[in-house]
């Protein structure tokens, strides 16, 4: 049916699996509905906060280091970007300002709109988020949309949607965990950064069941204005070189009564966004794949990202004019998760995960770092869980050794 289509389609990004057309059933939930969660935490990062290591006067600072390792909420959010004065190039996550001091955090307050038309097969989503930060300049709090997209599907005999607007990206798998609420753990993946970017454009998705082998096959295209990187590293709200970011990936899963297994394949073109020269292109592929099995779900995802030196005319979310430096990476993780029911919407889940990332700025070292994580999820009620985990991070080469572990925790309450 279709708003189960509808609604599948807007919390996770994947497709629904009705049939039926897009009539609301007698018992359809309301066309307008408010929806929304709380993400509070509390976190406490070795060190001071950040991967700069005292002493260290390379420059620029985060070309030798990765400064988005010691994160601490599901937003990637690290506990601080201070390099004490060294000059950095603008490779820097969002941060929440609380360097090595333990703190309470509010991480998100989100406020979902979404209607769903009762005569036509659209829909209308606005996500916004207050996100309360300290700063040098005090307490201060911004407001994000982070998703405000229309979305038509127009055979009621297939499972096709096209979306225009800002939306989760279509690269990889990880995008699908966005969200505090639906994030198994508290953190991003070392390669999040180039992944769950949320887009402003177009996207297509269709889907075509074979319903003899138990399998389907899918794909997932999109053209915007900055592809699929965070908007850290790749502003989102203009196009700075007026030619769009194509991605996509081709799915395929496999649905047995026991088993489920999903494959896919992701690549990235177009221009880099952080520049004006529409010349300076960047490339991506990509693969992953889960498995899902009784209490077990196993996801694995890798990439390769290749981005192109272009001039001093950089520009990020941060507001940094410098030089746009040739980039190359690889990266990927492995994550295996065992799921427990208790009864009564509650459920417990045990989780580790491994992540490696090797990165190299054109002309400057390569540093290769990996990352071990484990944690624990509770969900009390359907619409409360609470989440806790340890980030061990490990510079293996190139960057200096630093004290930058991180332990944090989450308290999701939903609406």
């Amino acid at each position: 049916m279709m708003l189960a289509t509808l609604a599948l389609l807007l919390a996770q990004e994947v497709s629904g699996s009705g049939q039926d057309g897009y009539t609301p059933p007698a018992d359809a939930q309301p066309p307008l509905r408010i929806l929304g969660y709380v993400d509070l935490g509390w976190a406490r990062a070795q060190g001071n906060g950040t991967s700069f290591a005292p002493g260290d006067t390379r420059i620029p600072a985060d070309y030798g280091v990765d400064t988005f390792a010691p994160a601490v909420n599901s937003r990637g959010d690290v506990a601080s970007t201070d390099s004490q004065g060294v000059f950095t190039n603008g490779f820097l996550p969002h941060s929440v300002g609380i360097g090595g001091h333990p703190s309470f955090l509010i991480n998100t307050v989100d406020l979902d709109v979404r209607y769903v038309s009762p005569s036509a097969p659209l829909m209308l989503f606005t996500r916004a988020q207050l996100l309360p930060r300290f700063s040098s300049a005090g307490d201060q709090t911004s407001l994000l949309v982070e998703q405000a997209f229309a979305r038509v599907i127009p055979f009621s005999s297939q499972e096709f949607a096209l979306t225009v607007g800002k939306s989760d990206s279509v690269f990889g798998i990880e995008y699908l965990e966005n969200e505090a609420n639906l994030r198994t753990g508290v953190t991003p993946s070392l390669i999040a950064r180039y992944t769950t970017g949320q887009g402003l454009g177009a996207k297509a998705f269709y889907r075509q069941q074979i319903a003899p082998l138990w399998s389907a096959l899918s794909l997932n295209v999109a053209a915007s204005n900055g592809g699929t990187l965070v908007d850290t590293l790749s502003p989102q709200s203009a196009s700075q070189t007026g030619t769009p970011v194509f991605s996509g990936r081709l799915g395929y899963e496999l649905n047995l009564p026991s088993v489920e297994v999903k494959l896919g394949f992701s690549a990235m073109d177009g221009p880099r966004n952080d520049q004006s020269q529409p010349g300076v292109r960047q490339k991506a592929l990509g693969a992953d794949a889960r498995l899902v099995f009784s209490i077990v779900e196993l996801r694995a995802e890798g990439i390769h990202l290749k981005q192109d030196e272009g001039a001093g005319d950089k520009i990020n979310g941060l507001g940094t004019h410098t030089v746009v430096s040739g980039f190359e990476v690889w990266g990927g993780y492995a994550q295996l998760a065992l799921g427990f029911d208790l009864g009564s919407a509650r459920r417990i889940s045990f989780y580790g995960r491994y992540e490696r990332r090797h990165a190299q700025f054109e002309g400057f070292t390569a540093i290769t770092v990996d990352r071990i994580t484990g944690g624990a999820r509770i969900d009390l009620l359907e619409n409360l869980a609470v989440k806790g985990e340890y980030l061990k991070n490990r510079e293996l080469e190139g960057a200096p050794q630093v004290d930058n572990d991180v332990l944090t925790s989450s308290l999701i309450y939903s609406w």
